[in-house]
């Protein structure tokens, strides 16, 4: 019988921009991420009569969520990146490109033309928390 392990520890994340720089979240406080398509791959159009008329449907484009810390560096550089991008010319706002390398599964997933969906939340308690940073894809493919 074989037996398969999962690690979140064998997950990497490589976030850059060319004007910001690169951050990656090795040891920097990453809870998790999740990528999600925008679009469905096939849409299915039945007739009155029966007919079934299938549509292969060509986007790419989706949302990424990463969870850090809110005191991480990997914070820290989103929250740099976020202002950089906020006050630039409109050319910088989707140069970032995100890479998500999983070692034990043997996947990895590369997010193009990435840009902010919006700030990330900010909360203020006595026990430190994770933040979430939202982010829109124009290109998201996975192998």
């Amino acid at each position: 019988m074989s037996c398969k392990t999962y690690s979140f520890e064998d997950v990497t994340v490589s976030f850059s921009h060319p004007s910001v720089g690169a951050a990656s979240t090795v040891g920097a406080g990453l809870g998790s991420i999740s990528i999600a398509k925008a679009n469905d791959d096939t849409a299915h159009d039945v007739a009155a009569d029966g007919a079934v008329m299938i549509s292969k449907i060509a986007g790419k484009n989706g949302t990424i969520a990463i969870t850090v810390q809110q005191v991480s560096d990997f914070n820290k550089f989103m929250l740099k990146w976020y202002n950089y991008v906020k006050q630039g010319n409109a050319s910088e706002w989707a140069s970032a490109n995100i890479t998500i390398n999983s070692k034990n599964l043997n996947d990895s997933t590369v997010c193009t033309g990435v840009s902010p969906q919006k700030i990330a939340d900010r909360g203020y308690q006595a026990q430190g928390q994770q933040v979430t940073w939202n982010l829109m894809a124009a290109e998201i493919t996975e192998s």
